[in-house]
């Protein structure tokens, strides 16, 4: 596979996992998803939530625009079906975006700054690996709050989603 086929195959394989979160997260008590944990964004929903505000700063990196958030969450967080649709709707934003990008479009360099201070310089290739990555990571997070709350997380692992979707 090619960097650029293999960022492709890595936006669909975010989507699906994250969908598959949010289809977790559904089927639980309400009070669990939003149930404060000792964790750095506080509960399930609250943690998804970070990932979506991150997606979004990155969103606008990748655009050229400047983006409005001054933290890496919000003081609020949407009701869970809103969370997924919105989650739906930037995963597809991904998805769109990468179909349109050649080889010299991942190698472009952008100059952004980040929300803590400090300027970031990352090639489009990275920027993209970091979103798919940094949604991973929160989703173990996620996982551990569920077994926390005595529930069985399914798999979200791309040998999965490889398993299931692109060999299906």
């Amino acid at each position: 596979m090619t960097m650029l086929s293999n960022i492709r195959m890595l936006t669909h394989y975010k989507a699906w996992a994250d969908d598959k979160m949010f289809s977790m997260l559904s089927a639980l008590p309400e009070e669990e998803v939003l149930r404060p944990r000792l964790t750095r964004f506080g509960n399930m929903l609250h943690t998804l939530n970070h990932v979506y505000v991150i997606d979004d700063i990155f969103r606008a990196h990748l655009q050229g625009q400047l983006h409005e958030y001054q933290d890496r969450n919000t003081e609020t967080t949407p009701a869970l079906n809103d969370l997924w649709n919105a989650s739906r709707q930037m995963n597809q934003w991904y998805r769109d975006f990468t179909q349109d990008l050649n080889k010299d479009d991942l190698e472009r360099v952008i100059h952004f700054n980040f929300i803590g201070g400090g300027e970031g310089i990352m090639s489009c290739q990275e920027m993209l690996l970091h979103v798919v990555n940094h949604a991973t990571y929160h989703r173990g997070f996620v996982g551990d709050m569920m077994y926390q709350a005595k529930v069985m997380p399914q798999s979200t692992d791309l040998t999965v989603f490889v398993r299931d979707v692109l060999r299906a």
